[in-house]
């Protein structure tokens, strides 16, 4: 009885190390995987490449990467318009301590620009980024919070690292950025490490969580890594890199690889689970909504319930998937498998499936 009792607490001293370690922030980001699908050269319209930074509302730093810290930077985001950023010619992170916020009445464009040198990292401890249209403390603008065109908030040529929203209790998810209402777009950027809570039926996001999108327009991601090699994949209860509810998403170009879905037990939880675990790299829940690929890499995500690769359920079944030369393979763990590997849907789910290799 001694030596089980005593191989008891060595399981459970493991399991807490083992945890502690999951959520450990990288020691190399600059190094970390590029931005973008190498093999990804899909034509990518207008309204989803960079923004114009020529004419810079706020620059953040002197030209020293002292001057380019988290306090500047989160006074940057408050401003709101164009931000840029002046830390030296060599990369650079800002340590976040705390969350930057957009404020919905500052200025109805938000463009956060890194040159590709900048690096935002939450340092195992903080949310990076958070705007909420509905968030009266950041300020209503207008009677139908959940359907407005502004704040428009673009995030390019920037990293994401070592994001974490598990202390989060108002809005959970979205371990680097989380968003509702307005406009969003990523080009360009990296998001490594980012995790939101572990376990939960509805909870998820571990690099981003958006919520309710400007007349449903989608959400795009343009030449983004999430993850891309071991160790730097994004993680969280569901959607291990990307998680929305009743939002469209138009990715272009990008890439996700090692990320995955912890929670256990689905949605709604199976008796005795704490629910989650579906939606390896991306998680799409709610109705009339639409997720199209174009150039994508989706590799080496995993589960523990429902869709190693995408997890897409439209409640009322009419929403529809569309990929095109993309390459989605070797995506590990989970069931409901019904007409595609790796893809969690309902089997009258319309997808479109262009020169794309799918197994």
């Amino acid at each position: 009885m001694k030596s089980i009792f005593i191989f008891a607490i060595l399981i459970s001293v493991m399991t807490v190390s083992c945890k502690k370690d999951y959520h450990k922030p990288l020691k190399d980001t600059v190094n970390g995987p590029a931005a973008g699908n190498p093999d990804g050269n899909y034509p990518v319209p207008a309204e989803a490449q960079a923004e114009d930074i020529s004419v810079p509302t706020t620059v953040v730093g002197d030209g020293t990467p002292k001057s380019c810290d988290c306090e500047s930077f989160v006074e940057a985001v408050t401003k709101g318009g164009v931000i840029t950023f002046n830390c030296g010619s060599e990369p650079h992170t800002i340590v976040m301590d705390e969350t930057a916020k957009v404020v919905n009445s500052a200025n109805p464009v938000v463009i956060i620009d890194g040159g590709g040198l900048i690096t935002l990292s939450g340092k195992g401890k903080h949310r990076i980024l958070y705007m909420n249209t509905c968030d009266e403390d950041q300020n209503w603008t207008t009677s139908h919070c959940d359907n407005q065109d502004h704040p428009s908030l673009t995030v390019q040529n920037i990293t994401f690292a070592d994001g974490n929203s598990t202390a989060e209790k108002d809005y959970d998810g979205g371990g680097a950025i989380w968003v509702r209402g307005g406009r969003f777009k990523a080009v360009n950027c990296r998001f490594f490490n980012n995790v939101c809570p572990d376990k939960g039926p509805d909870v998820g996001g571990g690099a981003i969580r958006i919520f309710d999108q400007y007349n449903d327009l989608p959400v795009y991601i343009t030449n983004c890594t999430f993850g891309g090699a071991e160790g730097y994949g994004n993680y969280g209860s569901n959607g291990g890199a990307l998680s929305s509810i009743g939002v469209s998403w138009t990715i272009y170009n990008s890439l996700f690889t090692h990320n995955s879905a912890i929670g256990e037990g689905g949605n709604p939880k199976q008796k005795g689970t704490p629910g989650g675990g579906s939606g390896g790299a991306i998680y799409n829940d709610g109705n009339t909504m639409t997720l199209s690929l174009y150039g994508c890499k989706i590799q080496n995500n995993s589960v523990i319930q429902h869709g190693s690769s995408i997890f897409f359920v439209t409640n009322d079944h009419s929403g529809n998937i569309h990929i095109e030369d993309c390459t989605i393979s070797s995506n590990t763990g989970g069931s409901w498998y019904a007409v595609y590997p790796s893809i969690s849907m309902h089997d009258d789910t319309q997808v479109t499936v262009v020169n794309s290799v799918i197994e």
